[in-house]
């Protein structure tokens, strides 16, 4: 049997594609502006944030933070 190559990390997948990811968010959050949910546009928002801030301190050697419960809270969670 070939030997497989080992599954890559969440994180690692992430830390490649985080570009893209920020983009996706991003084009949801315009998606809930435009159904008039701007307090769950913002929620995402808050998330690319977090996400953004913490590749930043990540390049520049600096530690993050352990997060709290939730980088943000969640609008929806609370209806």
């Amino acid at each position: 049997m070939a030997d497989s190559p080992p599954p890559a990390a969440v994180g690692s997948v992430a830390d490649l594609y985080l570009g893209n990811i920020l983009f996706a968010i991003e084009r949801c959050a315009m998606a809930l502006d435009d159904d008039g949910k701007s307090d769950e546009a913002a929620f995402y928002r808050g998330i690319a944030r977090k996400l953004a801030e913490a590749r930043a301190a990540d390049r520049s050697g600096a530690q993050t933070p352990a997060p709290a419960s939730s980088p943000v809270s969640n609008p929806s969670a609370q209806q």
